[in-house]
This record gives structure tokens, sequence and C-alpha cells, in this order.
């Protein structure tokens, strides 16, 4: 009987020192004692640089703390997270709570060695400044809120509102996000690439989608779950783990981020990108673009590039990172930066800057940041580029409804929906120099630079855009294809409708036919078009030496060959020129375009907006005010100015364009002198 409990007491022992028996390197840097890794090294064992078997902190007042020995940190003057889309209030971490006992170090407020039961411990070494806090949680992931949280208009917390996380690894405390949610502070490498004390492996943000929920079906079931609550409190927030939860209708802007580009990448990441410890854009997914402690980049915890690029707002900056051209990514990916070196979409500068609470019509104008064309959360790369909808690339986007100008439209379903945040209704907008020459049409209704009334199914005629092509018959001139950069050979076939992006594009986009990227991010020809095309203009000054009406400023040579880059390739890419200069069409096209008239003196490029009584707006045409002028013709009684018109049923114009007054029954005569009328009617 003495042998058999000898045998059982070396059983438990040897399991229990077994047990006990840590891993190699378990506290890693947490470990102070002699000898250790960390950056502060005394003479206590590891474990009583936190806990103290006897003399601890834990009193009536504090009855929950863990032996603690650690002075706690009494700084309450943290500058917390804030964000204008901040839903739930952030709260200072109270005394003894699980934050505070990390803050305890963290703050950069107490001293290495000031343990309460060995104050005078005398220690060797210092904590970096990257591992402090420095009195400010501003650049942190929001920790410690306001209970109960506001599940009902909190999209980035949704998933919390079941009561628990979607990963049992990661743990509310007391029903709250707290630092040792995300972190263990005994296991340094149970991620072992990343090594920062993190409570599972974060490859592919596997912790961070534990709360912030990516999957329409868990989406749907944490709504379900939330409704049944709702329901069974007869209307009331139901409780429960000390979350209030209530059910909600609000996009989840993680929905699409499992299918996204940033989530599945596998480019390789140069150590000098410092854009997160993993090697891959997918392995580091969400810290690709955001850093959970000491942001620089903004309330979004984003990353920024190493070194900040000046005059740059905060999102364009963590895009630039990887899509600067550099080296950062193997393979490399088209330099999308690059092309804004060019005339570009304008980055955002002064009171202009781009905000998560801007409304959905941008009123705030001429500001073009990365995030307000593309959703980085559920952006995917565009392999072809059949479909006319909107593409890969701008998945997830939000726009605004073609009916009204103003009606969100979450996620966007059509390209112009989301250009028309910007080019449709939104006031504030302005013909910059820097996009080149800007006609002004004889027939406009409003704003000029709304769009809206341009291309929608009012318009008299337009580019099929924001509508199927609404001519019972083909354009005797238009291809069957689109003809790529080199304008040979055939890229999309042309259909009923096109994109926005057909002509407005980079000049090297990887769509038709170059390496560059596709879109309008920038291009060296005016409006950021993607082929050349020509305005023709007047010279400066008043009639009859200047102005319009008088000498036009020509195109010469007319070059048709859409090889050529000559001016009119943009309208090359879909018109066979040599059809228009046969005059199937019109009879006096050859004599114009030979002549080295540029289309847009006759023809508005986007849509005739409203008929007059003067031009009907068929075949878009609408003339530029600043090159063409009224027919004026002398009389006894001074001079009958007639007003500018087009006539389609026998093709005839009533107007003065290169010193020649184009009359209503066809004939062209010398231009007398357009001065204002002494009498007679205008």
């Amino acid at each position: 009987m003495k042998n058999l409990g000898l045998v059982c007491a070396l059983f438990f022992v040897t399991a229990a020192l077994h047990s006990q028996t840590p891993q190699e390197d378990v506290l890693g840097i947490h470990n102070m004692g002699p000898g250790s890794p960390g950056p502060v090294s005394g003479a206590l064992p590891a474990c009583q640089f936190c806990h103290a078997p006897h003399s601890g902190l834990n009193s009536t007042a504090l009855p929950n703390l863990p032996l603690w020995s650690q002075t706690l940190s009494t700084e309450q003057n943290y500058t917390l997270y804030s964000s204008p889309t901040e839903v739930n209030q952030e709260l200072e971490p109270t005394l003894g709570s699980a934050s505070n006992l990390c803050l305890s170090c963290h703050d950069g407020t107490v001293a290495p060695g000031t343990n309460v039961p060995y104050v005078g411990l005398k220690t060797s070494g210092a904590m970096n400044s990257q591992d402090l806090f420095i009195g400010t949680l501003q650049g942190i992931h929001p920790f410690n809120f306001k209970l109960p949280l506001n599940c009902a208009n909190d999209n980035l917390l949704s998933s919390l509102c079941s009561g628990s996380t979607g990963n049992p690894a990661v743990q509310l405390i007391a029903g709250n996000v707290q630092c040792n949610s995300c972190h263990n502070p005994h296991v340094q490498a149970i991620d072992p690439v990343a090594q920062n004390f993190l409570v599972m492996n974060n490859a592919n943000s596997a912790m961070c989608l534990a709360c912030h929920v990516s999957e329409p079906s868990d989406i749907t079931a944490i709504r379900a779950q939330m409704a049944a609550g709702a329901a069974a409190s007869a209307g009331t927030a139901s409780t429960g783990t000390g979350i209030g939860r209530t059910s909600t209708n609000q996009y989840n802007p993680f929905t699409y981020w499992r299918q996204s580009i940033h989530a599945m990448a596998a480019h390789r990441l140069s150590k000098t990108s410092k854009v997160g410890p993993y090697s891959t854009v997918n392995q580091n997914a969400c810290l690709s673009c955001h850093t959970p402690h000491n942001a620089p980049g903004g309330p979004q915890l984003l990353s920024g590039p190493l070194p900040v690029i000046p005059n740059m707002d905060a999102a364009t900056q963590d895009c630039i990172t990887c899509h600067n051209g550099g080296t950062n990514l193997t393979p490399a990916i088209p330099n999308v930066f690059g092309e804004f070196a060019k005339t570009g979409h304008p980055f955002p500068a002064g009171i202009n800057k781009h905000s998560e609470e801007e409304s959905v019509v941008v009123k705030n104008d001429r500001h073009a940041t990365c995030v307000d064309c593309h959703n980085p959360h559920a952006s995917q790369q565009t392999g072809t580029f059949t479909s006319t909808a909107i593409r890969p690339s701008q998945n997830g986007v939000i726009g605004v409804s073609a009916t009204d100008g103003t009606t969100e439209v979450n996620p966007a379903v059509n390209q112009y929906e989301n250009c028309l945040r910007c080019h449709g209704t939104s006031t504030g907008k302005q013909t910059l120099a820097a996009f080149g020459y800007a006609p002004l049409r004889a027939t406009t209704s409003g704003d000029p630079l709304n769009l809206l009334p341009q291309f929608g199914i009012t318009a008299t005629s337009s580019h099929p855009v924001m509508h199927e092509s609404k001519s019972p018959l083909p354009q005797p001139s238009l291809l069957k294809f689109m003809l790529n950069l080199d304008g040979r050979t055939p890229g999309r076939p042309i259909t009923a409708r096109l994109l926005c992006t057909d002509c407005h594009n980079s000049d090297d986009n990887r769509e038709f036919g170059g390496s560059g990227p596709n879109g309008p991010h920038g291009s060296q020809y005016s409006h950021i078009l993607e082929r050349r095309y020509e305005f023709s203009q007047v010279a400066p000054g008043l009639p009859p030496a200047a102005g319009p009406g008088t000498a036009v400023q020509n195109l010469l040579p007319a070059i048709l060959d859409p090889a050529s880059g000559g001016p009119y390739s943009l309208c090359a890419k879909c018109h066979d020129l040599n059809n228009i200069v046969s005059n199937a069409s019109f009879s006096k096209h050859s004599l114009h375009i030979n002549a080295g008239f540029s289309c847009s003196v006759c023809h508005t490029a986007h849509g005739m907006e409203a008929n007059s009584s003067n031009v009907s707006g068929e075949r878009m045409v609408n003339f530029d005010l600043k090159v063409v002028a009224e027919n004026a013709t002398a009389s006894a009684a001074g001079y009958f100015h007639s007003p500018i018109s087009y006539n389609r049923g026998n093709n005839t114009c009533t107007l003065t364009c290169h010193n020649y007054s184009h009359n209503a029954d066809g004939t062209v005569t010398p231009a007398v002198s357009p001065k204002a009328p002494a009498s007679g009617k205008h």
C-alpha cells in the first residue's frame, strides 16, 4: 500500500512539474528577470515584475486584481481615439481594470522598478518609445467602450451584438473590448511571425475578423439574433454579457472582404514596406492598410507611407505605399500614383479634404481620394472587360442614383453612379484650367457641369452611358469593336452601352492594350481623356479681329489614321473617320474636317441635355459659343442678328464661323462684322 501511495505521489508530482514547465521563451520580452531578453531587467524572478505571492494590490476597493504588484497607472488625461463616424464612445480605463493593468507600463507614466512590494528595485535598460503610448490613445485601436454598446448604428461592432466574438480565442472582458481581448501578456509567440503577445495567430487577419465580420451569412445570422432579442424584450434593447443589442439594416463595410483583392493577393512584400509582419499582402490583410497601435494616419488607424508624402491626405497616402510602382510588391503592380503626375483627379487639399462623414453627393468639390472611387474592403482585380456594369475594381463602392441625382446607391451597380457623386448635382463645381479647354454650349440648362441631364434618359441625344442607345438605326460610322490604343487591333465590342472610362481613362491603360492602370487616374491628354482629342478655338479678343465667329485655329493637317495619335484619335476609337469624311451622314463633314475643324465645334461630347426651338439636339449637335457667333446681316436699319440654329431636316446651320456666315437657306457668305445691332431685332 505504501508503494502504491509512493507511485501515485510520484505520478502527480511528475505530472505537475510537466504541466508547469513553461515553453521556451514563453514570456518573451515580458521576462525582465536577470539575463532576460526584455528592454528592462532587474533581480526579481520573471513573474514578480507584475505579480506578488504576498502583499499584492488586492483590496476591498480593487478585489479582482491578479495578485498585482506593479504600481497602477493613475494617468487620467489620455487623448482618446475619435472618428467623425464613431458611434460607440470610448472611456478611459478605470483604475484596476484589465486595460489599466497593461497601461501600468505601457502609458509611460510608471517607471520600471516601482513595483509596490519592491519600491526600490534596481533595474537597467529602458523601454523604447515605440513600446509606450506616451499618454495618448488617439492612434490606438479603440477599447473600453461605454456599455451597453449601440449596435443598431455601429457597423464596425455589429458582429459583437451576439455577446461574443466570432472566435473563442478572442474574448470580451466583462462584455467589453480590452487590451487582453487581443493580447496574452504571458505568451509572446502564439503568433510566431508577429510575436506581439497576440491571443491567436493573426495571419490573414484571423484575429481581426473575429470582431469585424465579413461574410454576408454571418451578418444575416447576427441580425437574426438581434431581431429575436429585440422581439423577446418587447421592442426594447435586449441585454447579454453587458452588450445592448438591437436590429440593424446598416450596410456592413466588410461584407465583401473575403473575396477582395487585399484579402487574396499573394504578392510578396519587401521588408522596407513596413505594412505588417507577414510576407504577403493576403497574410497581412487588414495590416496592409491599418495599424492597431500608434497609427499616424488619422482616425481609421491608417498606416501611411514612410516617409510621409507632403500635402497628401492620409487615405491616399496609405494606398500609395503599394500602388506607387516601387519595389514594395513582387510581382510589381501598375503605378497608379505615377498617373497623377500627369493631369489627374485632384487630391484633397486645403478645405476640401475627404471625410468619412461627407454626404454621398460630394459638396466639398475637387477632391478625389482613392476611397471615393474604390472600396478597399471589397475591390477586386479586373481580369476581363466585357461587362458595362461597374468594374470589379470598384466593387462595393458607393454611388448616386441617376433617377434624381441625390439618392444613395450602396453599393453602386453602374460605374456612372459613382461618378455622379461629384459630376452630378454636387454644388460648387469649377472649371479648372488644369484640365484644358472647356467649350460653352449653345443650349444648356442650369449647371453645365452637371452630367446627369446630359446623359440621362431625358436627354435629346447622348452617348449611351446612363441608358441604352435610343437611336433606332445604327450610326453609319460606328465600328463593331473599339480600337485598342495602337489604333489597329480590335478591343471590346461596341454595344448599346458605354462606360465613362471608355473616354476618360489613363492614356496607357491595360484594358485597351497598354501596361498601366485602368481608370481615370491621370492622362497626358486634357480632361483625363484616354486619347488625343483637340478642341478648335479662336484667338482671344473681340470681333472682328478675334473672338467667336472669327478665324478658327485649325487642326491641320487633318490626320485621319487612327494609329497616328492625331487630333481625332479619341473619336476614331469608335467611329470610322473615313466613313465620316465620305459625308454618309452630313454633306459638309469632309469640308469641315479637311479644313481642320474639331468635332467639338458642332457636337457636344456627352449629350444634348435639353432641346430648344433653335437647336434640336439631334446627333448631339450643340455648338460651341466660344467659337461660333450669331449670323449678322446688314440692312438699312442696321444689323439683323439671326439666333444660332440647326435644322436637321435639311442639314443647315444659321451662325457665323471662321469669318463666314452660314445661312438658313444653306448658302455660305463672307461674314458681316458682328457688331451690336443699332436697331432691328436680335
